[in-house]
């Protein structure tokens, strides 16, 4: 379990859930698949619950943002509804965090939503979604289906321009380059001056950037990729972009 994060728009994760099954392009090179195998921990097609998990964040005083389930997908078909259950009464407890939860299975999220009755998730908890190219633009319009104030969507790895994206309704925007995968996946390239952006990555993420600025959404670009995460910098026209949406007010949890 990491206490503290290298993800540039997160300051702890919590894997509750581990293992996953690759369900679209951006998958393909799937770091935490990398990570499983460094560290030979089975395989990471094998879904586990770990219950000794759940109440991590219980411990953590210092308000911080976390990621969950940064090395799984918490709407797998593989965990059940009960189990989601209880990841999210941890989430309700610790009021003085920040969730941030990330999926590409939109449809069983807003299936376990239904479940529910559809009831408003609090503000502290952010839902969203990963778009890596136009044609999983439905996640995000099931992603508005779930009443949430903060839903957010992460183009990464971005693996073409996502002109047309309808940004109604999203409240954050995080682009990134792959990295660690072949170089016709990146979004940098090597020349005499080092790793540059390429040129189609380029307009790709200035045009969400601008998107973004249009419509009032805040954009996080966190890395052009390559063959290290940090091989292309993190600069977007001369500046870091390290915007986040601004969370609903809340009063510390007494724990």
């Amino acid at each position: 379990m990491a206490e503290f994060s290298a993800i540039e728009w997160t300051d702890s994760t919590w894997n509750p859930v581990t293992g996953c099954t690759k369900i679209s392009p951006g998958c393909k090179f799937c770091y935490a698949e990398r990570v499983t195998a460094r560290w030979g921990r089975g395989k990471f097609t094998d879904v586990k619950l770990h219950l000794d998990r759940l109440g991590l964040p219980l411990k953590w005083r210092t308000r911080r943002r976390i990621f969950v389930n940064s090395m799984s997908d918490l709407f797998h078909e593989q965990v059940p509804f009960s189990f989601i259950d209880e990841v999210f009464d941890i989430m309700g407890r610790a009021p003085q965090h920040i969730f941030q939860v990330l999926t590409k299975r939109a449809d069983r999220m807003v299936a376990w939503s239904l479940s529910h009755g559809n009831k408003p998730i609090p503000g502290h908890i952010w839902l969203g979604v990963s778009v890596e190219t136009p044609a999983y633009f439905s996640r995000i319009d099931r992603l508005r289906e779930i009443e949430v104030p903060i839903r957010f969507v992460s183009a990464e790895p971005l693996l073409s321009s996502l002109s047309g994206i309808n940004l109604s309704g999203i409240s954050w925007v995080i682009t990134g380059g792959e990295s660690g995968g072949p170089p016709e996946r990146a979004l940098v390239a090597q020349t005499s001056r080092g790793w540059v952006p390429k040129p189609e990555a380029l307009i790709w993420v200035r045009e969400l950037r601008n998107l973004c600025q249009s419509k009032g959404v805040a954009f996080f670009h966190k890395q052009w990729g390559g063959p290290t995460p940090r091989t292309g910098g993190r600069r977007l026209d001369r500046r870091l972009w390290d915007e986040f949406p601004t969370a609903p007010k809340i009063q510390p949890a007494l724990i």
